[in-house]
């Protein structure tokens, strides 16, 4: 409703009497529907009814035979008069005019004590009470300009009023709280409350539906009192937050999500806080306590024994540093409350019957677990560590020292601890230290010192030392691994030579008696099977290499999808019909750097492995997929995981899996779950040390009656700009490697042996010479570099072992190579490549691992000749 000005406001309301019945148009009311006579016309039927009445009775009288009919209509007349009387005593007949409820209702306006406006949706003003002019002045402007009046002029109750004449137009109710200021000497409320509130006139005729027209109701109320109580009450809110604020102790409320929801200026200032920073940043307990300190504060809320809340802690400050604090936890609906004592406080002293104050922070800050017992050997007090550390961050509860280190112990263990506390309370010293494990999963191995203390009576006999040492006992388990690795590296680095050369002699002269047989001769069979049986223990020295490291690599870069994508056929029938083999491989995977024939053979091994699990049938799926660095941060509990960019191979059954103790030595040589004559026990050793030559990590998963899952991890490899990369000859590449076959093994030329074991020099010479080769031999390097000055210019190419007596092989071809650097080498020996090439460097030889057959042998030569 816009501000209404004097003239306008003067047209629509001229005079005082405006405001009567006429001005608002209250019709007088009705008769009153419970009686039928109402008012002076019902008196005036009422007489004539009863003077019929009487004339018809007087008839009656004056003839003679109307006396029974007399005495009926007395009797009736009676009785109605018995009911009229009735009637009017009890309130439902009434004789005289109603007052009109239009008089009634300005009557009650008229009384109120609060000020009363009826105007139309235009502003037109049609009734106000006199407790307006009352409250404000009289204005003849009308009630409105009297309300603009106390206003003074004050901008804020100027938009007030505004709002409210706005919601009037609109037909809203709305209601303001309003300051006035003080003008004059006149006495006026200084706080009022104007409500506006719309309704329909009524309409004269009640039959008709239609609504009257639109009016809207002022309400002006005087609040001052109201108003008064409340800035009272406010004030002495601010004076308790104030006192609270500032009291010596500190005080946290904090919501079951960790968020601080109220935190006071001490706690604040103790912290380094201005007064409001920290309430002001939305900050959670974890921020000023730490994950541990803050997990510890809310497992003692939930404590049901109120007497166990409390707890010495040291919360960071602002700048760094630490304050020590002894927080009194107490719960809250779904939250808790900390009140705080800062130890550090001038002049305050925090009694407690288990710790010297003195000492208190030190040991609350012990960066390991530290706890005292009394004389029965129960927990008299504890510092947090020993809390996290033992007891998984629950409060001691007076518990017994034994139970609280023995909570996931086996009987032999505890029976030890039991053992060393009742020596220490007896006050034995040198008390061995003990090794116990903690956790819900026993993952943890925590290292007990126990030390008696000069015990007073009613103090504590004992102290407790705890120190984490699960690092310790993973780095002791896998250096007793890496020995236990080494010891079989260097068994098989040690026999590798003489045990290849010894196969080497064996798979040759096989070779050279089946040439002399027929297939059809008796010993030919018998040859073939010694043949077999030689390959059979090369195979076996292979994987010893395998698992040692030490095996012979010939790395390029691979595409994991072509090299399954190749080996479907042979994984299909390797693993049988009654086994559903799916393979999945994800887009665009990375590319690692490995030897082809060696990540072929650890795929076979462990689907091999898989399809031995699954005896009556099941699935087996093998994956490949990348494994970004963001991922790999989730395999930090793996010891020795380096996270990074990887090429993940997933090898999954449904077999029968396998028990915690058979996965702590499926790696180990020689272990095996497999019957007598179906497994050697180097199948999973060759295939870890593979993946760790690959400088990869093999992680196995598995669960009894539910199946296994190995997951290979090799390293990403990136290409480098100018280096080009042949998917066709990456895949030709990944077919396993077979012995070499050629038309013609004959050729020309002379060939300088070198080899110190008779029986494989025997062999070689003699097999050389059946191509056609003219062949020098010689026992050792000295004696080869004599035949090499005897004979300058006629060797045409070098064949040499490399361990040798008084000079090997390496030393050798130095020599060689400074009288003639175009002179060809080629290297045989049991151990791998790598093995010598460091020593080497880039020179340029050809390498046969023994133990190697006479058509190796033979193409091996001629292929160098041919180069």
């Amino acid at each position: 409703m816009p501000p209404i000005d004097a003239p306008t406001l003067e047209n629509q309301l001229v005079s005082r009497p405006m405001r009567d019945r006429e001005a608002l148009k209250i019709e007088t009311a009705s008769l009153d529907p419970r009686m039928g006579a109402d008012g002076f016309g019902g008196f005036l039927s009422t007489i004539f009814v009863v003077g019929a009445a009487g004339a018809v009775v007087f008839a009656l009288l004056a003839s003679g035979s109307g006396e029974p009919l007399l005495l009926t209509v007395l009797a009736v007349l009676a009785m109605l008069g018995a009911f009229f009387l009735f009637g009017v005593a009890a309130g439902h007949v009434r004789i005289g005019a109603r007052t009109p409820q239009g008089d009634l209702l300005k009557a009650a306006a008229d009384a109120l004590d609060d000020p009363v406006v009826i105007a139309r949706r235009d502003g037109a003003v049609l009734y106000w009470n006199s407790a307006i002019e009352t409250m404000f002045g009289r204005n003849e402007a009308g009630p409105f300009a009297s309300l603009e009046g106390a206003f003074g002029g004050d901008p804020e109750a100027a938009q007030s009023l505004y709002r409210l004449t706005r919601a009037a137009e609109r037909g809203e109710a709305r209601s303001e709280d309003i300051r006035l200021k003080a003008i004059g000497t006149m006495p006026r409320p200084s706080w009022v409350r104007i409500a506006v509130r719309p309704f329909h006139e009524v309409q004269a005729d009640v039959s008709s539906n239609r609504e009257g027209a639109p009016l809207t109701y002022w309400q002006i109320t005087d609040i001052s009192s109201d108003k008064a109580g409340e800035a009272q009450k406010i004030s002495g809110l601010e004076a308790a937050l104030a006192a609270f604020d500032t009291m010596p102790a500190g005080f946290i409320s904090v919501a079951a999500d960790g968020f601080i929801t109220h935190i006071n200026a001490s706690f604040e200032d103790w912290l380094g806080y201005a007064p409001g920073a920290l309430r002001a940043k939305s900050a959670k307990l974890q921020d000023l306590a730490g994950d541990e300190g803050s997990r510890q504060l809310a497992l003692l809320a939930a404590d049901p024994n109120s007497e166990h809340r409390a707890l010495d802690l040291d919360l960071t400050r602002k700048d760094g540093r630490i304050v020590p604090l002894t927080l009194f936890v107490e719960p809250a609906g779904t939250g808790f409350t900390l009140t705080a004592i800062n130890r550090l406080a001038p002049g305050l002293t925090v009694s407690n019957r288990h710790q010297d104050g003195r000492i208190a922070p030190f040991f609350q800050s012990a960066p390991f677990g530290i706890a005292t017992l009394d004389a029965e050997g129960r927990i008299s007090s504890c510092n947090t560590a020993f809390m996290r550390m033992v007891l998984d961050g629950r409060p001691a509860n007076d518990s017994f020292a034994l139970d609280a280190l023995c909570r996931t112990a086996e009987p032999d263990e505890r029976a030890r601890v039991e053992a060393g506390i009742a020596d220490v309370l007896i006050g034995r010293g040198h008390v061995q230290a003990l090794e116990i494990t903690a956790g819900d999963q026993k993952q943890f191995s925590r290292r007990v010192y126990l030390t008696p203390l000069a015990a007073v009576a009613g103090q504590e006999a004992a102290a407790l030392y705890v120190i984490d040492a699960t690092e310790q006992k993973a780095l002791e388990a896998r250096f007793a691994q890496a020995q236990k690795m080494e010891a079989v590296g260097k068994l098989a680095g040690g026999i590798a030579h003489d045990f290849n050369n010894v196969l080497t002699a064996i798979i040759g002269f096989s070779d050279l008696l089946l040439q002399t047989h027929r297939p059809s001769d008796p010993a030919y069979k018998d040859i073939k099977n010694i043949q077999s049986a030689a390959n059979r223990a090369a195979g076996l020295v292979a994987n010893l290499l395998g698992f040692s490291r030490k095996q012979t690599q010939q790395v390029s870069v691979l595409n994991l999808n072509e090299l399954t994508a190749e080996m479907s056929p042979i994984l299909k029938t390797s693993v049988g019909e009654k086994i559903d083999l799916k393979i999945s491989s994800e887009r665009d995977l990375w590319y690692v750097k490995a030897d082809r024939t060696q990540i072929f053979n650890v795929i076979l091994n462990l689907a091999g492995n898989a399809r031995d699990a699954m005896g009556s049938g099941g699935k087996l799926k093998i994956r490949t997929r990348n494994v970004t660095e963001r991922e790999s941060l989730k395999m930090t509990n793996v010891v020795g995981f380096t996270p990074g960019e990887y090429v993940l191979i997933e090898v999954a059954d449904t077999g029968t899996g396998m028990s915690a103790e058979v996965m702590e030595k499926i790696f180990e040589p020689f272990f095996t779950t497999k019957g007598i004559g179906k497994g050697t026990g180097l199948g999973l050793a060759s295939v870890y040390g593979v993946v760790k030559q690959s400088g990869g990590y093999i992680l196995p998963e598995s669960e009894v009656g539910k199946g296994t899952t190995f997951k290979v991890f090799l390293p990403r490899y990136h290409l480098d700009a100018d280096e080009d990369v042949d998917p066709p000859h990456l895949i030709k590449a990944l077919a396993p490697k077979k012995e070499a076959k050629a038309a013609d093994l004959t050729g020309t030329g002379r060939v300088l042996l070198v080899e110190d074991e008779v029986e494989v020099r025997q062999f070689a010479v003699r097999a050389l010479k059946r191509q056609g080769y003219q062949v020098l031999e010689a026992a050792d390097g000295v004696e080869a570099l004599e035949l090499m000055r005897a004979n300058p210019g006629a060797v045409d190419i070098v064949v040499s072992d490399v361990v040798m007596p008084e000079m090997d092989g390496p030393a050798l071809f130095k020599e060689l190579r400074k009288d003639n650097p175009a002179i060809k080498v080629i290297f045989v020996s049991g151990y791998p490549n790598e093995a010598f090439r460091e020593t080497l460097g880039t020179e340029d030889f050809a390498f046969l691992p023994k133990p190697f057959s006479l058509p190796q042998l033979a193409a091996k030569v001629k292929e160098e000749l041919a180069k």
